[in-house]
């Protein structure tokens, strides 16, 4: 089934934030700090307020003076000790202090936003330069430079999860021990659509309308609602097209709060769009995770217990999932596939003087399965094992399913040695001896590498999840949640999920992504649960259609209810019958539909699981790698839509190369200028890097949700860091390289590899 989205969006009929206008609007532009550290000594917007179109100037005052609270952070829970988050405030505009370049310090308001931008070159600012920090190592040093005066020492947070004692004991009788620190870089989110808002203010009802990119209603309206004090209903939130997101929309970000205070004082809409370099200095940023392993093993190689000790650089304040990334998210599945009697992890939480870390693809589940399947490997080498049967020999038996963690996790379903097993066949694992010596003969080297991953998919802040549907004259209907698609097809997948559940065609539902009412409940989309919570509420929504059709159906034939068959889009009794979207058609009229409903669910938390195998050549001279070949083989559970998996996959498995080969941002040490802000320095993934590559399922249905789905959102990722890295390295490890960390670029390991050639000659 082809995507319905497609058609609109290659043609340039797609409407995205910046594309919305309405009568009579004012355009914003940000004054934002061009250095890491300071205070505000004095702010002078006069001259800017006498530019011609200039109407307003708003500061952090505004903001104040509004009742404006703290930016959400969404860690309740306690820490080691019991000890709480320290929550610095996280304000909308900058107020005394500035703690990061980029941070929005003023905003001006005028009739263009070319005039907006001219006077903000006009407003008269002056600091008092502090000293600046740009990683959790300089955060955590004794004497370090303080962001927070309620955050002493830098260090917000120390989380830990597992029995430390019982991994302790186990390492003190281990045969053999490993231990690797891998480095997952700060990354720049870099949608395709830039960030923007426009927000009306309707003083007679009280109501804000606000176009923003988002990844679902709820959690947006909760934000702006724990920020601003303001109901629910009084929030409108209204998103045709989103391009892109992968977490990083999930947050509500500072300048769509100042627009709200302005749309409310001016009395007028205020817009504002984002150039590139703002999103490289605004947007929240990825990753920033440091996580050193250790495993312990018996002399027949099965795992005795797996720890972890991670650092976390939260950036300049604690952005809205930052801290739960760092903390439940890579904690959850910190044992990956593998059956291990005792684990334990540990994450400190750091302030530096850089742009704050929230959710970006995965949000911590590709980090820690990078971690797991990184050390896994290093060990097998270290030690003498093949990697293989290592993972075999240790992997959770598909027969102690549902299998209880030992930090209380529950993997529901999977079978991840028949998995592996697959996708060893299908990449042809024992033909590669051949194809590297094919690659030694050209000149390159050649290497293999497998990652076995598991992430937790599903979960979510709501209690369940809601949908709605509307029915119109012709019978016809429209379906509602409260998740926004930012790519993922849901106008293609949720009408399908209907229809095959009542058994007609797509061509009569649609899906519009802004539900009919304020009041629907759902998490919407992120962390692979778009399927497993939305649509698992669309397959129960079709199943109570067709349960509360049968009595009219029962009405029209004149044969009683439990004489009535369902099936293929129809009641049956004997040779009579009527179809479902007749039915709907005969029951419309001038009032409210008879089948207009709303469905839920609770869906639980589910693992999706899988084996992807790379291969990987590099060009010694150059230190040029290339993607050979790309084979993934994921438990998914059950796939309802081929075409969206495949692109799922696809783009995941992009995202994790963009991050082995390229993608990172930089700060300057000394002044904690961003360094890659833009294209010119920032390597994006290019669609050339990946010319082979095979997509499979092997499936192993969830017992957990309506249909049996497991979620695809995080797996090319989960899957692709761990495997491309394995297979680099593998490339390397002949001349004597045993690790290095991402991003691999040409320069870097064309270093490396001189480094290996110098010492492999003493010269």
């Amino acid at each position: 089934m082809s995507r319905r989205e497609d058609f609109r969006l290659i043609t340039g009929q797609g409407r995205y934030t910046a594309d919305w206008n309405l009568p009579n609007q004012l355009h914003a532009v940000f004054l934002r700090s061009d250095r890491a550290h300071a205070e505000i000594l004095r702010l002078d917007a006069t001259r800017a307020l006498t530019h011609p179109g200039i109407v307003a100037v708003f500061t952090g005052e505004d903001a104040r003076q509004a009742g404006f609270k703290s930016l959400p952070n969404i860690v309740s829970y306690p820490g080691k000790d019991g000890q709480p988050l320290r929550k610095p405030h996280h304000p909308v505009l900058a107020m005394d202090r500035v703690r990061y370049v980029g941070e929005p310090v003023a905003m001006i308001v005028a009739e263009t936003a070319a005039l907006a931008e001219d006077a903000r070159d006009v407003i008269e600012i002056e600091y008092r330069d502090l000293t600046a920090v740009t990683t959790f190592e300089g955060a955590a040093a004794e004497g370090a430079p303080q962001l927070h005066t309620d955050v002493p020492g830098n260090v917000a947070f120390e989380y830990e999860s597992g029995d430390e004692e019982a991994v302790a004991a186990a390492f003190a009788r281990a045969k053999y021990v490993s231990r690797l620190t891998v480095e997952s870089q700060r990354l720049v989110g870099n949608a395709l659509e830039p960030r923007a808002c426009l927000v009306a203010f309707d003083a007679a009802s009280g109501r804000y309308t606000i176009h923003v990119p988002l990844q679902g209603v709820g959690g947006m309206r909760g934000q702006i609602g724990q920020v601003t004090g303001f109901d629910k209903d009084k929030i409108v939130l209204v998103a045709q097209d989103v391009g892109g997101s992968f977490g990083v929309r999930g947050a509500a970000y500072p300048e769509y709060f100042a627009a709200m205070l302005a749309a409310r004082k001016l009395e007028r809409p205020v817009k504002w769009v984002a150039t590139r370099s703002e999103t490289f200095i605004s947007d929240f940023h990825g990753r920033t995770l440091s996580l050193t392993g250790e495993l312990a093993l018996d002399a027949g190689g099965k795992f005795l217990a797996i720890r972890f000790d991670d650092r976390a650089d939260l950036g300049a304040y604690g952005a809205a999932f930052g801290s739960f990334i760092a903390t439940r998210n890579l904690t959850i599945t910190i044992g990956g596939v593998y059956r291990i009697p005792a684990v334990y992890g540990r994450t400190r939480l750091a302030h530096t003087n850089t742009v704050p870390v929230s959710a970006y693809r995965g949000a911590g589940r590709p980090d820690i399965a990078y971690a797991i399947e990184r050390l896994v490997d290093y060990t097998a080498h270290e030690h003498g094992f093949d990697p293989i049967e290592l993972r075999r020999k240790n992997f959770v038996p598909r027969s102690a399913m549902p299998y209880k963690t030992p930090n209380a996790g529950v993997y529901d379903s999977g079978d991840f040695e028949a998995v592996m097993e697959d996708a060893l066949k299908r990449a042809n694992w024992t033909g590669f001896p051949q194809r590297r010596a094919a690659s030694e003969r050209a000149g390159r080297f050649r290497g293999i590498g497998i990652s076995t991953y598991l992430e937790a998919g599903g979960g979510g802040a709501a209690p369940k999840d809601q949908v709605a549907v509307e029915f119109d004259a012709n019978g016809s209907m429209t379906l509602f949640a409260v998740t926004q698609s930012s790519g993922q097809g849901h106008e293609t997948v949720f009408p399908q999920i209907v229809a095959e559940t009542l058994g007609i065609d797509t061509t009569h539902i649609r899906f519009h992504p802004s539900p009919p009412a304020a009041d629907l409940i759902g998490s919407g989309t992120g962390g692979s649960r778009g399927v497993l919570g939305t649509g698992s509420a669309f397959r129960t929504l079709g199943q109570k259609l067709i349960e509360l059709a049968r009595p009219h159906a029962s009405a029209m034939l004149g044969i009683a209810q439990n004489e009535l068959r369902y099936s293929e889009g129809a009641f049956h009794a004997g040779d009579r019958s009527i179809g479902f979207i007749e039915l709907a058609r005969k029951l419309a009229g001038p009032k409210h539909h008879p089948l207009d409903t709303v469905a839920e669910g609770t869906f639980g938390v589910t693992y999706p699981n899988g084996c992807h195998i790379a291969e990987v050549e590099i060009d010694p001279e150059t230190g040029a790698a290339s993607i050979a070949r790309y084979t993934a083989v994921d438990d998914l559970g059950n796939v309802v839509n081929r075409t969206l998996v495949e692109g799922q996959v696809h783009g995941g498995v992009m995202q994790g190369a963009g991050q082995v080969f390229g993608e990172q941002a930089v700060y300057d040490p000394a002044t904690a200028q961003l360094l890659t802000g833009s294209f010119t320095d920032y390597v994006m993934p290019r669609a050339g890097w990946l010319t082979h590559i095979e997509v499979h399922d092997h499936p192993v249905p969830t017992p957990t949700n309506a249909l049996g789905a497991k979620g695809v959102g995080e797996a090319g990722c989960s899957g692709s860091l761990p495997a491309l890295v394995n297979a680099t390295i593998d490339a390397l490890r002949p001349i004597g390289i045993k690790h290095l960390d991402m991003p691999f670029t040409p320069p870097k390991l064309w270093a490396a590899i001189q480094r290996a050639k110098k010492d492999n000659t003493g010269q």
